[in-house]
């Protein structure tokens, strides 16, 4: 069997500028010092002339965002999600949430497979920190097809959008030809009857690592992708529960406030059934490397395997 061909989104990211800057002359991107690791110095290489580096005052690069956005241009701000979501909060929620401006901000090096760079960058909050704001889109791709699909949505959407990458490179598991990108509708690549694993961002690839591990126990488990966090696909949580009566969320993210968050607000709403939360339980990340950190968080496979038979 060949190997799985692996790449990190933040790569996408990088290349997916690059195809819409072709089409498109009033798209600009914006980086805080960080063009090399967010690969925004992708784009800086097709077109200088489009790229702007603030340097390190994120706050100062969403304000740009937002006025370069009143002028008819398509900002694309790209930073860390620990330096976007955090530290750059304020100015994304006043320059740019409530006046409802077209900014796209490209967070890159999101939750705890950051590695090595410890807890002080592993933000595992930025869903939850986004969500608060009225009319922001967010989306969190799974792998480089969803990722390239994201970017161009979030270029043909009016308003804001947050899109979450990530640094560690993940297997490429949507390269289908019926494959379809949609904001605010999420994909179910495996059906069952048992339970359902809605999953974001790199944890899809280990939810159906470890469907696959379930099945060996005779459990039938279903698999949704939600890549569009707000708005979330509320038709298919509600299908799913109905139809296999428990849920399990998974994310490398805090469990407060992220996918987990969202899809209990959904269903304890409109279709109340046991709900267990897969990710980050309420602590700080650590240094190592990012393949150890998701195995000791029970994010890999063998872990949400482990979590989900349990829960049942």
């Amino acid at each position: 069997m060949s190997e799985v061909k692996k790449i990190a989104t933040r790569e996408s990211y990088g290349n997916a500028l690059v195809e819409l800057g072709k089409e498109h002359d009033n798209l600009v991107v914006l980086d805080a010092d960080l063009a090399a690791a967010t690969k925004t110095g992708i784009f800086k290489k097709a077109f200088p002339d489009r790229h702007i580096d603030c340097g390190i005052a994120e706050g100062n690069m969403m304000g740009i965002a937002a006025g370069l956005a009143t002028t008819g241009m398509v900002p694309f701000a790209s930073t860390f999600a620990m330096f976007a979501a955090g530290r750059a909060f304020e100015q994304i929620r006043n320059s740019i949430g409530y006046p409802h401006l077209n900014v796209k901000i490209g967070a890159t090096h999101a939750g705890i497979s950051v590695g090595e760079d410890g807890a002080t960058h592993q933000c595992n909050e930025d869903i939850a920190l986004m969500r608060t704001i009225p009319g922001m889109t967010i989306i969190s791709p799974a792998d480089d097809v969803e990722a390239r699909a994201a970017v161009k949505a979030a270029y043909e959407l009016e308003g804001p959008v947050y899109m979450r990458f990530g640094r560690l490179a993940v297997p490429v598991i949507n390269d289908t030809p019926e494959y379809k990108f949609e904001i605010g509708k999420g994909v179910t690549l495996r059906d069952g009857k048992d339970v359902t694993i809605v999953a974001t961002g790199l944890c899809v690839s280990y939810a159906l690592e470890a469907a696959e591990l379930l099945a060996d126990d005779g459990v039938d488990a279903r698999v949704n992708n939600i890549h569009t966090i707000k708005p979330i696909d509320e038709e298919l949580l509600i299908t799913a529960a109905k139809e296999t009566g428990k849920v399990v969320t998974v994310e490398e993210h805090s469990i407060i406030g992220g996918l987990g968050g969202a899809v209990c607000e959904v269903l304890s709403e409109k279709c109340p059934v046991p709900v267990k939360r897969i990710g980050v339980n309420d602590t700080y990340g650590e240094s190592g490397p990012a393949l150890r950190l998701i195995e000791k968080y029970g994010l890999d496979g063998r872990g949400i395997y482990e979590s989900v038979k349990s829960f049942l």
